[in-house]
């Protein structure tokens, strides 16, 4: 079943590649990964690490979280809502990624208060605040304080 679900992200990941019309050097090149690694993943032959992902997504301006699901790292019945809320939120235009990913810690921090915070979703979570340079596990208080710095950075 790993493997269908390998198949299937290279499937979506070559659609997104073609309707960002982008060969496949190029997203390699702005994914930073090898062009026949990516071939491999596009041909369901290599299952990507969650960085490798993250790194893909960002060079096709989609969301991180559905390629989460299409890998079969983020369970998609049990965590679809939490997948569409964060998509939602990281391509709102109004915002900037500072503010996104503070607001992303906010909204992560309330579901762990409300006992839906999962092991899986630390791990994800842990990979993308090291990478937005963040720290992990900040509480709703904190994060709160980082939303009104960014907002007003001279007070």
């Amino acid at each position: 079943m790993a493997s269908l679900n390998v198949g299937n992200l290279g499937e979506y990941l070559r659609e997104q590649r073609r309707n960002a019309q982008l060969s496949l050097r190029q997203l390699a090149d702005a994914a930073g990964v090898s062009n026949p690694y990516l071939s491999q993943i596009e041909r369901g032959l290599r299952k990507p690490s969650a960085e490798v992902l993250q790194q893909v997504a960002k060079a096709l301006r989609i969301s991180a979280e559905t390629l989460y699901v299409r890998a079969g790292i983020l369970d998609a019945e049990r965590d679809r809502d939490d997948v569409e809320t964060r998509a939602v939120i990281l391509a709102d235009p109004s915002l900037n990624e500072r503010q996104k990913q503070v607001l992303l810690q906010v909204y992560e921090s309330f579901r762990k208060e409300n006992g839906f915070g999962t092991d899986a979703d630390a791990d994800v979570d842990v990979k993308a605040d090291a990478d937005a340079g963040t720290g992990a596990g900040v509480d709703a208080d904190a994060a709160v304080d980082g939303a009104e710095t960014v907002k007003n950075p001279h007070s």
